[in-house]
């Protein structure tokens, strides 16, 4: 299943995605949150009439950096020997289709496709075997960086936190398991022109792996969300640029980069 999160006549709502064709997908609107025992109320209106907001609003963003060997080279880094977690704000989250601001701190604004995973239910210290059983599904991420800033500040908080850094969307899908995340094809065009591809199955750590040592430190709510790494391929944006992400399974995000007001 689909689950969108959206806005429309000023009311906020979460509604199971249906349809095939872009052009005649439709809202069937969820009684109650899709974190609990939900229904669906049998009130559909269609996707082109609704705005598409981030699909939750987790109160952490906890990604894990160069977990894909190519990637890290591209950027002379080591390859990790255990997960390397940072952290993004929740003012970081965006949606599909809103606006990337360009910060008037970096010169130099790279983007990074990422598989994103979404929490289900509280929890902490979850064994491997257990996993499965806290995802509530997957969406598409961008992890916006100011790369200069990045190296020049040697941590991450400004370059990767600032606000609309963590695009996400454009819904979550529920219907993957955990072993068929482990293996779709992640890819990213700026202006149709595409810059990355990869696929899931390239992780130095895999999915259950990041989900055990983060919730070794900290409980997990639901709706927060764990971002996978990204693969090669990452590169510059430049104001006007429009970037999407397209996962195997789940569909696309896209965003446009504008002047920071």
């Amino acid at each position: 299943m689909r689950i969108a999160r959206f806005s429309i006549d000023g009311n906020v709502a979460f509604g199971a995605v249906e349809g095939d064709q872009p052009d005649q997908l439709v809202l069937d609107i969820i009684k109650g949150i899709p974190f609990a025992d939900f229904e669906l109320s049998g009130t559909k209106v269609p996707l082109s009439k609704v705005r598409l907001l981030p699909p939750v609003l987790p109160s952490k963003v906890v990604a894990f950096g160069r977990n894909y060997a190519e990637h890290a080279r591209e950027l002379g880094n080591e390859v990790p020997e255990a997960p390397f977690a940072f952290f993004k704000p929740s003012t970081s989250v965006t949606g599909p289709g809103d606006p990337v601001p360009y910060p008037s701190f970096t010169q130099e604004l790279h983007h990074e496709a990422e598989l994103a995973v979404v929490i289900g239910r509280m929890c902490r210290e979850v064994p491997r075997e257990r996993v499965k059983d806290v995802i509530f599904g997957y969406t598409c991420a961008n992890d916006i960086t100011a790369r200069d800033a990045q190296r020049r500040e040697k941590q991450w908080a400004r370059a990767k936190g600032f606000d609309g850094s963590c695009p996400l969307g454009p819904w979550v899908e529920t219907g993957i398991d955990l072993e068929r995340a482990g293996d779709l094809t992640v890819q990213l065009t700026v202006n149709g022109e595409q810059r990355q591809l990869g696929r899931t199955s390239e992780m130095i750590h895999p999915i259950a792996d990041l989900i055990v040592n983060i919730s070794e430190a900290m409980t997990l709510l639901p709706g927060d969300v764990i971002l996978t790494g990204t693969p090669a391929g990452v590169g510059p944006l430049s104001v006007g640029d429009d970037v999407a992400v397209t996962i195997e399974g789940i569909g696309t995000l896209t965003n446009k980069v504008v002047q920071r007001g």
